[in-house]
This record gives structure tokens, C-alpha cells and sequence, in this order.
């Protein structure tokens, strides 16, 4: 999940602006809502290994119409972030009907097609952990690692994180 982010961000950002430009967590969170639900779907079509009585493998039911939801709820404001890192031309095409579609689209295969058979089980165990929480505690949970990663980059003791355009988080006080 975390890389879905990370790839959901670097996709919508345009290389200029991403470098001057950086989304608050509330800003990160709603993209994160608005790609989780179709990269959990995605990544039980990966996974079609795994019992199919796991959460993961589930194509309906409340966890997903809860983060189906929150992806409702979040696609405005998420329009309005893709739009802060994109070009200005993109704006006017973020008011389609089917750009929520096409965006999911994109951004779910780029993430499960990172996924191997081996990572289903710890998918599926993740998922699990995770279904009781709110969605945008998920969304939170995702963003707030991907800022402290990020940071950790910033030091060099973490190479493997890509450049995001996720705002720095507050320092602690």
C-alpha cells in the first residue's frame, strides 16, 4: 500500500512542479483513498493464490464498500492535489466524468505489478490488520510512513523510497 502512494504520487506530478511544489498529508490522504480501493482489488486478482475466503481475494462486501466509500468522499479533494502537481492543461481534464476511472486505472496496475506471489500472504496479513481501522486511518497510516521514509532518505539512511512530492511532516516538538 505504501508504494501505491508513492506511485500515485510521482505519476500525477509533473517534474517541475513536483519540485517546487509538495502535498500536505490531508492531500496525500485523499489521493490514498481514492487509489486504495481499486489497488485492494487488484492485488486479490494478483494474489489468486491465496484461499479465496481471504480478505484480500474478497470482491465485495463491507471492507470494500467502506474504502469505496471514503474514495467518494476524498475524489474532490483529491482532484484538487493531482491539480496543485500537475500541469494546468491537466486541470481541465480532472473535471471528466472519467477521470477518477482512467487515474485508478493507471495507478492500481503500476502498483500490483510490483507484487509477487511470495508477498500475497503478508498482503493478506496486512489487509487483515487493517480492516477494522477507518479508511482514512489507513490512508493516514500510509502517508505518515511515506513522510518518515522520505525523511530517513533525506539523511541517506534510506535509498529505495522514490522522490515524492509529500510535504515533509511537522517536526515533534
Amino acid at each position: 500500500m505504501l508504494s501505491a502512494i508513492a506511485a500515485a504520487l510521482s505519476l500525477v506530478a509533473s517534474p517541475a512542479v513536483a519540485q517546487t511544489r509538495c502535498l500536505s498529508a490531508a492531500d496525500a490522504e485523499s489521493i490514498a483513498l481514492v487509489a486504495l480501493p481499486e489497488i485492494i482489488r487488484d492485488a486479490g486478482r494478483v494474489c489468486s493464490a491465496l484461499p479465496a475466503s481471504s480478505l484480500l481475494r474478497r470482491t465485495g462486501g463491507a471492507f470494500l464498500a467502506k474504502y469505496d466509500a471514503e474514495a467518494d468522499r476524498a475524489w474532490p479533494a483529491a482532484r484538487t492535489a493531482i491539480a496543485k502537481l500537475s500541469d494546468p492543461a491537466v486541470e481541465m481534464l480532472l473535471m471528466s466524468d472519467y477521470a477518477r476511472t482512467m487515474l485508478t486505472s493507471v495507478f492500481a496496475p503500476q502498483i500490483t505489478g510490483r507484487i509477487q506471489p511470495s508477498d500475497c500472504g503478508t498482503l493478506d496479513r496486512l489487509v487483515t490488520l487493517l480492516e477494522p481501522l477507518p479508511a482514512r486511518n489507513t490512508a493516514g497510516i500510509v502517508v505518515a510512513t511515506l513522510q518518515y521514509l522520505k525523511a530517513e532518505k533525506a539523511k541517506g539512511r534510506q535509498k529505495s523510497i522514490p522522490d515524492l512530492p509529500v510535504c515533509p511532516a511537522p517536526e515533534a516538538k
